[in-house]
């Protein structure tokens, strides 16, 4: 007597597709992106000062634009990167004005040529990028805390150092200096395409985006960066370098920092000591409104930029506008909360749809 196995049971389609190979629809991918509601609210404000202010369009008013929102892009992307993984730097702003005061003051008081100013002022940055990461990796405290301190720290040095080695609350001109043409060229610069007149910023602005971009999504770097924004222990527990990826993101703030305070003091031969306080909100409100999370593991590079143009066509728009610019902040704060609104709307689509 022999006994018969019994037939299994067919294997549906659906259980035997890998549902990491299931591919997925324009629409969705359209609907996961981070930086869909600021595109949205950005054609929005386009359209909007299109139609109320008449000299919005033109070619020269775009290039103001364009330069407004680099100003801010610059730091707008490494902050983005920040707020991925889970922090937030609010010394950015001061820590610019640190960057252009030490390469000014080293040049002049060590009568070097302004490119040794600049390279000193690389290591400084730098190092303050560092200080906030390591003190944060190993105390634990709260971001808030330890970039706060560093902001007024930085905050009192700029303007103690600059009157004690100035006499007053400004650097002194290195306009005459070795070097400060072609740096001037570097960082500061015209173009002129087709007539109109761009600031080298632009270039600046778009290379970090591209760069950015790239490190996020083909990059293992970028992998950690997600991983640890989203949830710490977990990425720690298989395998990513935490403490390491945390001290470089604040490391390329820092790098940010450095390369808008070459701009500003090569733009303006000197600087104020004063400058740059407040600055980091307008940078983590460019980050939020592209699409970045509070809480971290969300947001993309290509967001943060569209946030920054947001803020040029707004700051820029309410002039050509001819309206009252001291309603500006109020603008800007009625886009960071529309914004958050839809940005927080099209995940629930996504997620509803996935």
């Amino acid at each position: 007597m022999t006994a018969t196995a019994p037939a299994s049971a067919p294997e549906s389609p659906k259980a035997a597709a890998d549902e990491r190979l299931l591919r997925t629809s324009p629409l969705k991918r359209l609907l996961g992106r981070p930086e869909l509601g600021s595109m949205v609210g950005a054609l929005a404000v386009f359209v909007f000062f299109s139609i109320v202010a008449d000299s919005f369009l033109r070619a020269s008013s775009l290039s103001t634009v364009l330069y407004a929102a680099s100003t801010i892009g610059i730091m707008a992307v490494p902050v983005a990167l920040l707020m991925i993984g889970g922090e937030f730097d609010l010394s950015a702003g001061v820590m610019v004005t640190s960057s252009a005061l030490v390469s000014s003051m080293f040049s002049f008081q060590m009568t070097a040529d302004v490119w040794v100013g600049a390279g000193v002022s690389l290591l400084v940055t730098l190092a303050i990028g560092a200080f906030n990461g390591f003190v944060l990796t190993r105390t634990k405290l709260p971001s808030f805390i330890v970039t706060l301190g560093t902001f007024l720290m930085l905050t009192g040095v700029n303007l103690g150092l600059t009157k004690l080695i100035s006499g007053t609350v400004s650097t002194k001109s290195i306009s005459d200096m070795d070097g400060f043409s072609s740096a001037q060229t570097l960082f500061a610069s015209t173009l002129t395409v087709g007539g109109v007149q761009f600031k080298v910023t632009i270039l600046w602005w778009f290379a970090l985006v591209a760069l950015a971009s790239w490190i996020l999504l083909r990059t293992r770097a970028g992998n950690w960066i997600f991983a640890v924004g989203g949830n710490k222990d977990a990425a720690r527990a298989v395998g990513v370098p935490v403490e390491r990826t945390t001290i470089g993101l604040y490391m390329g703030v820092a790098l940010g920092a450095w390369i808008s305070g070459q701009h500003l003091l090569f733009s303006y031969d000197v600087v104020q000591s004063g400058e740059g306080v407040g600055n980091e909100l307008i940078y983590i409100i460019a980050a939020v409104i592209g699409g970045c999370l509070i809480t971290g593991g969300y947001g993309s590079a290509i967001g943060s930029a569209v946030g920054a143009l947001l803020f040029g066509m707004t700051s820029k728009g309410i002039v050509f506008a001819e309206w009252n610019p001291d309603w500006f902040k109020f603008f800007l704060g009625a886009m960071l909360l529309l914004a958050t609104l839809l940005n927080a709307w099209v995940r629930k689509r996504a997620e509803a749809t996935t």
